[in-house]
């Protein structure tokens, strides 16, 4: 016996809506590849010229310095090609190996130095409750002064009747050689100028990154009793790493870029205390115009600058996939 339709309708009402709604769902029409790459192409076409940029004033000089330290390259633009002769001399140069050993000096003086700096006041910013937007300001403006001019103004405080040293005579402290003593001394010092101009913009990076951490952590953090001091390394420490490995990475690679300062209140003296990488490199090529020379001390910078930040990578940056 047949099923009998109920209330006139079909004799399986459920197959009958589904085929409904199935003839009333339009069909989705598979895109074409042209289609699908429209969007990409146009945000392509968008930074291309920044893009083209880029590659000639960054890719196209690195390759070319990559290139020129094979070479014996003269101030008239002839060179010849002498192989690994520049890498086996850079190897074998006391100056270099000296040099290297300042810069990691003046790195391991600077980056916790600034580090602390930036976090501290990143920390007091995110705390401020009125008058945000003036405090940044002031602490970001040392970031946007000349580093020519923020060095003379340090060598008037540095000097022997500076500031620093006018104070220590008040209560018959002995004037200390800042620019002019020990090795320690002359790249702390050059540190704090370095520290104190640059550490605005690290500043604003782990400002950004204290934002991003989640309240509701550290008011039940609060609610069970920690401490700031525990909240900060158990909770917003671990979660602003990636963070932390960014300004590290950063400030590591301007510690060993620094030039400015050292140009402007030592020169590299005295005696070569302060005799960094980029002073080598800057001499070779633009004083005895040993282009190839230079080019090979900036090729190995740049080998040591990617060996230092894969190390930090593994240590720094562990949890990020």
């Amino acid at each position: 016996m047949a099923a009998r339709p109920l209330h006139g309708g079909h004799p399986f009402p459920g197959k009958a809506m589904m085929t409904s709604v199935q003839n009333r769902v339009p069909k989705t029409r598979v895109k074409s590849w042209r289609t699908r790459m429209r969007e990409p192409a146009a945000g392509l076409l968008f930074v291309l010229p920044m893009l083209v940029l880029f590659v000639i004033f960054r890719y196209v000089p690195t390759l070319g310095a990559a290139g020129m330290s094979f070479t014996d390259y003269r101030l008239n633009g002839d060179f010849s090609f002498v192989g690994a002769e520049n890498y086996q001399r850079l190897v074998q140069d006391p100056i270099f190996i000296s040099s290297l050993g300042t810069t990691l000096l003046y790195a391991v003086i600077y980056v916790p130095l600034v580090f602390v700096i930036a976090m501290a006041t990143a920390i007091l910013l995110h705390n401020v409750v009125w008058a945000k937007g003036f405090f940044r300001g002031a602490l970001f403006l040392p970031y946007v002064t000349s580093f020519v001019l923020a060095g003379i103004i340090w060598i008037w405080v540095y000097a022997s009747d500076g500031f620093v040293n006018g104070i220590l005579s008040q209560i018959d402290w002995a004037p200390i050689p800042f620019l002019t003593g020990d090795q320690f001394v002359i790249l702390g010092s050059l540190s704090v100028v370095s520290a104190w101009r640059g550490f605005g913009y690290s500043m604003l990076i782990l400002l950004a990154g204290l934002k991003n951490v989640p309240e509701e952590l550290t008011e039940a953090a609060m609610l069970d009793g920690a401490s700031p001091v525990q909240r900060f390394f158990r909770i917003t420490f671990p979660l602003l790493r990636p963070v932390v490995f960014f300004v590290m990475v950063i400030e590591t690679i301007a510690a060993f870029q620094v030039f400015d300062v050292i140009y402007v209140m030592t020169g590299g003296g005295p005696a070569r205390a302060s005799y960094s990488l980029v002073y080598l490199l800057y001499e070779q090529g633009f004083k005895f115009f040993d282009f190839g020379y230079a080019a090979t001390i900036g090729i190995a910078l740049f080998l040591i600058v990617l060996v230092i930040s894969i190390i930090q990578r593994r240590f720094l940056d562990r949890e990020i996939t």
